[in-house]
């Protein structure tokens, strides 16, 4: 899938196959091993956290249901929500994380192999009515876990901020302008996303 949407994200659009040419290949894949709903819980602990503060939280929300890898949702919906703040989740991630998992158990988030059946909208449309999910929760489980191969997150501060760079913008870009320019990527939005997160990555190590 990569090498035909590098193709044609270098024949649609020069600045952008600068940068894919700066980066080289696009290693991105689907997490087949996480479950939807793991997935969802995963992306609402991480939210606006970085890095380290988000994974040692993780790793506590784990530990706290021990003898599993991960909690099963009976475990999530039976748990306090002092016992869960007790990783040092915020009162309103406990609040979604529960919902996720009680969703969960009321078929609300499917299985893979259910989601597969819906369309993008379709499956954005569906969990967003999840509390604490928004769309750019669910557009990272498209891209990330079900590999959804065109999704253009065009809330997300890092792809904007990265389509700033690449484009020489002074300011970020408002959603409606990356999504209209992102036309031309179709049907490959997910892997030129990529290419723009890697941007800012280009540009710390040059400040470095």
């Amino acid at each position: 899938m990569n090498e035909a949407a590098l193709q044609h994200l270098c024949r649609a659009d020069k600045r952008l196959a600068r940068l894919i040419k700066q980066v080289g290949p696009c290693p991105l894949v689907a997490r087949c091993g996480a479950a939807p709903w793991q997935a969802l819980v995963r992306s609402v602990a991480y939210q606006q956290l970085n890095g380290t503060a988000a994974e040692t939280i993780f790793r506590r929300f784990l530990a706290l249901f021990p003898g599993t890898k991960f909690p099963t949702p009976e475990q999530i919906v039976a748990a306090s929500d002092e016992q869960l703040r007790s990783a040092g989740l915020s009162r309103a991630k406990t609040a979604a994380i529960k919902d996720i998992a009680a969703n969960t158990l009321a078929g609300v988030v499917p299985p893979r192999r259910a989601l597969a059946r819906l369309t993008d909208a379709e499956i954005i449309a569906r969990l967003t009515t999840i509390r604490g999910v928004g769309p750019w929760t669910v557009e990272m489980l498209l891209m990330f876990t079900l590999g959804r191969p065109d999704v253009l997150p065009a809330t997300d501060y890092g792809v904007r901020s990265g389509f700033a760079l690449v484009y020489g913008h002074e300011e970020l870009p408002a959603p409606k302008e990356l999504l209209a320019h992102g036309e031309r990527w179709r049907p490959h939005r997910t892997v030129a996303s990529w290419y723009l997160w890697r941007a800012l990555d280009l540009a710390k190590e040059k400040s470095k």
